[in-house]
């Protein structure tokens, strides 16, 4: 078979149904507007109520409501995209939440809530996802983890540890989705400006820019440079990619 050549047209996820958590902003929107650009039916699913307006944005989207560390969100979701699109192909595990605390202030309700959106709401998506692959003959699952799976971050007991147990989940889809046509990675993303941190830190924006000067690149990560790793590892181009945890992180972990 001739290699799969690079390609960012909009015929190159035409005919495929995508789904997308945590797709209100950030990182999450710009990959529904990339997989919606490129030909892809999306179900783009927050907890946010602006997950509602994004069928107003962009073509061929379907918006659910609802929380992702509840099994029943996962179990609607991909049922919706085989009601309304008849399978699906791709699943981006994005939703994520974020602690900065050190250990001894760290307390089980934050570590809890932490490892119910970046670890255990991403199992109930990947489970889902496999069994709905599984029927369509394969598929492609990809998360947006963090640098934090395999460096140290202090004050990042409980993120760190959720973003390590995503990336060996995702092996373990790899090496079980391998034999169903079904791949999975996992982007290991750098600092990123977005709103993300602006709930929780009334300095979020001084002190994303203080992580400017730690990476190679000498500047933090815009969303859709993330989004354009997603999509790569969604798409044909990357058929050859599974199991693999990809730095996206400006250099950091080069350091």
């Amino acid at each position: 078979m001739a290699p799969v050549p690079p390609s960012t047209e909009a015929a190159e996820f035409a005919g495929k149904v995508a789904l997308v958590t945590g797709a209100a902003r950030g990182v999450g929107k710009e990959t529904v507007a990339l997989l919606s650009a490129r030909g892809a039916r999306v179900v783009a699913v927050d907890l946010r109520p602006a997950v509602m307006d994004l069928p107003d944005e962009f073509p061929g989207i379907l918006a659910v409501r609802g929380d992702i560390t509840a099994q029943e969100t996962a179990t609607r979701a991909v049922r919706s995209a085989v009601d309304a699109f008849g399978g699906l192909d791709i699943l981006v595990n994005n939703a994520g939440r974020t602690l900065n605390k050190p250990v001894t202030e760290t307390t089980a309700e934050d570590w809890d809530s932490v490892m119910a959106v970046n670890a255990r709401g991403s199992f109930f998506f990947a489970r889902e996802a496999f069994r709905a692959m599984r029927d369509r003959g394969g598929g492609a699952i990809v998360s947006t983890g963090s640098y934090a799976c395999s460096v140290a971050l202090p004050d990042g007991a409980a993120y760190s540890a959720s973003k390590g147990a995503l990336a060996q989940l995702t092996k373990v889809l790899a090496v079980e989705g391998g034999p169903l046509g079904i791949r999975a990675n996992v982007v290991a993303a750098g600092v990123i400006e977005t709103d993300f941190l602006d709930s929780i830190r009334s300095d979020s924006r001084a002190y994303l820019a203080s992580f400017a000067g730690a990476q190679p690149l000498g500047r933090v990560a815009q969303p859709e440079e993330i989004a354009e790793v997603l999509c790569f590892l969604a798409s044909p181009r990357s058929s050859f990619l599974t199991g693999a945890v990809v730095a996206a992180d400006g250099g950091f972990t080069a350091l």
